[in-house]
């Protein structure tokens, strides 16, 4: 099987990357414990490196955000020889530091998410350090890849599918956090419990709804925002691939160094 060592995960309304892949792109249905991730995994070629692709919610947005098979996509992704992630997502956004059209790369992770698969730990001690969720390697090349981009700031994720109450944004908003998004989590911790490193670069594609006035957050606008901006983030993640450090040595991989991980299987 091809061997891929960066990945990009497309959110909502970013179904393809791999288009101008000089050599190529090969497609790749991938088998795990958890199932099948959601959908088949592309490999093609960008600055230089083998780049795997998967679209989070699946080629046709199948996947609402509290069923993606989150285990499943980031096994995947590993058993492939992934090292490095970048996670695009659409957010809203809770203070008014954001408008709609910013680009953030946050670098504090809030996980209210309930009932979602959260861990790849079944047996055993094996605690994940987490204090900061985000690599710093990987959200230096994203940021100097999008001169525009905010540093910093918390995003909470959500369940979904609904939106939030507007007392609910408001909460939100009064702890300091920044952004509101319903697919981070688990999705960066699981990346880090198989020592990958992982960064998120979130569009605001609108204000939650207890940010502004009016009739708050509806779904046509949020997608077609992403799309407006669609290619402006592909060159983001192209640019930021050609940045990327060395992931040797990186403490998302190196806290496990002396720790027995129950759950890794042979190939991963």
């Amino acid at each position: 099987m091809t061997h891929a060592d960066v990945a990009v995960i497309g959110g909502t309304g970013f179904y393809s990357f791999l288009d101008d892949s000089p050599d190529g792109v090969e497609e790749h249905v991938v088998e795990t414990p958890y199932g099948a991730p959601s959908a088949p995994i592309s490999v093609g070629t960008v600055a230089g490196r083998q780049v795997a692709f998967l679209p989070r919610h699946g080629r046709h947005h199948e996947h609402p955000p509290h069923r993606i098979p989150y285990r499943a996509n980031l096994w995947a992704l590993r058993s492939l020889g992934v090292r490095q992630v970048l996670a695009p997502c659409a957010v809203g956004g809770l203070r008014e530091e954001v408008a709609p059209g910013d680009v953030v790369v946050p670098d504090q992770l809030v996980d209210r998410t309930t009932g979602r698969a959260g861990t790849f730990v079944e047996t055993g001690a094996v605690h994940l350090p987490f204090a900061d969720p985000y690599c710093a390697g990987v959200s230096a090349a994203l940021l100097s890849a999008a001169p525009d981009a905010r540093a910093g700031g918390a995003m909470v994720v959500i369940d979904g599918p609904r939106f939030s109450t507007r007392a609910e944004s408001r909460h939100y908003a009064a702890q300091g956090w920044t952004l509101i998004n319903m697919t981070g989590a688990p999705e960066a911790a699981l990346a880090r419990e198989l020592r990958m490193c992982y960064a998120s670069i979130a569009l605001v594609t609108d204000m939650d709804a207890g940010a502004e006035s009016g009739e708050g957050v509806g779904q046509e606008e949020v997608f077609a925002l992403f799309r407006a901006n669609l290619d402006r983030l592909k060159g983001v993640l192209a640019a930021a691939v050609a940045g990327l450090p060395d992931p040797e040595g990186c403490t998302c991989s190196s806290w496990a160094d002396g720790i027995d991980l129950t759950y890794l299987r042979p190939g991963v």
